[in-house]
């Protein structure tokens, strides 16, 4: 046995190395679980009680060489490390980064803000995670109304008065709750609908809602402001139209279509070869909506409007799929990186 253990030292002295991975092979091979010095800690029980002590004392012995041996050997590497760093030339010109970009749908739902706010809109966000009073019922969706079916809504299982919100008009019934009129608000955020995903709509997406109420406020201050609002977002030559719709918030109610700047008005996919892209929802704010805000109706008016971000951005960028801006593939991304 002394000349097995004379073999494992000739072994530990002669190792040599400037690799950290051959120091961690070489500590496993002695000191791990399955290692040389192990497994002769677990022999000590086959050999003679007078011989014991001895043995035990030359396998430490051992134990300790190889710690200090492993100890100086990951001392050298690092130094020679430390050298080889001290060498390079900082003289020399660094490699460029790469910059990111921030996301098109963060930039114009910034450049939407920015319009509004300079009319006097204040933007205001709210929760993601609404109940049934400020998504649907405080916004004229009693229970069972059919024109809960325009929106389908991913409730919780467990507390079906609870869901993830479908618009962020909740957000305005917020702040009807909390500000006395006047009231000039643009409220953006993500919203969530259980949609079929396709080139044109998505389940997940952001909208920009927006609340004017005040005396005397008629439709024809929302037509204007909502046409200040087309031609600074796309350019001075876009023509809007509005078309009679229903929406349970807002009596009477329109839709707002913009000149399709992608093809010109000769018709493509994105404005289903009609000239026309549907940008945005509006109308005045119904009287039961005021009512349930404890807003006198007889006393202030007001409009409200709402638009998908995603589908602006489309506008803006001649993009046709809106997958596109949900999938972050760097090579889509990279275009907007200039407009940062």
């Amino acid at each position: 046995m002394n000349e097995h253990l004379k073999h494992i030292r000739e072994e530990i002295d002669a190792f040599s190395t400037t690799s950290a991975e051959e120091v961690d092979k070489f500590r496993l091979k002695y000191l791990g679980k399955k290692g040389i010095l192990t497994a002769l800690f677990d022999d000590i029980r086959t050999i003679a009680p007078e011989k014991r002590k001895e043995f035990g004392e030359n396998v430490n012995t051992l134990k300790k060489i190889v710690q200090e041996k492993v100890e100086q050997l990951r001392q050298t590497i690092d130094n020679n490390r430390s050298q080889k760093t001290e060498m390079l030339d900082l003289s020399r010109p660094a490699n460029s980064l790469s910059l990111g970009s921030r996301h098109p749908v963060s930039i114009v739902m910034q450049q939407i803000c920015q319009v509004f706010e300079k009319i006097g809109f204040t933007v205001t966000e709210g929760p993601e995670i609404e109940d049934d009073w400020h998504n649907f019922e405080a916004l004229n969706f009693p229970p069972e109304h059919p024109a809960r079916d325009m929106q389908d809504t991913f409730f919780i299982e467990k507390n079906p008065d609870i869901a993830l919100r479908t618009h962020t008009s909740s957000i305005q019934v917020r702040i009807m709750e909390n500000n006395p009129p006047p009231i000039r608000a643009i409220c953006p955020g993500r919203v969530f609908r259980n949609e079929v995903v396709t080139a044109r709509s998505h389940c997940i997406f952001h909208q920009i809602e927006g609340l004017y109420i005040d005396k005397h406020v008629s439709f024809a201050d929302m037509k204007q402001t909502l046409l200040y609002f087309a031609k600074e977002m796309f350019g001075s030559h876009i023509k809007i139209r509005l078309r009679p719709s229903y929406f349970p918030f807002t009596e009477p109610s329109s839709e707002m279509d913009i000149s399709c700047d992608i093809c010109g008005g000769k018709g493509c996919n994105l404005c289903k070869y009609s000239g026309w892209v549907e940008i945005l929802g509006c109308g005045m704010v119904d009287t039961n909506v005021l009512e349930n805000m404890h807003i006198d109706p007889d006393k202030y008016s007001g409009y409200a409007f709402g638009m998908g971000v995603e589908r602006m951005a489309q506008q803006l960028y001649k993009t046709k799929d809106i997958r596109l801006l949900f999938e972050n593939d760097i090579r889509f991304l990279k275009q907007f990186q200039s407009l940062c």
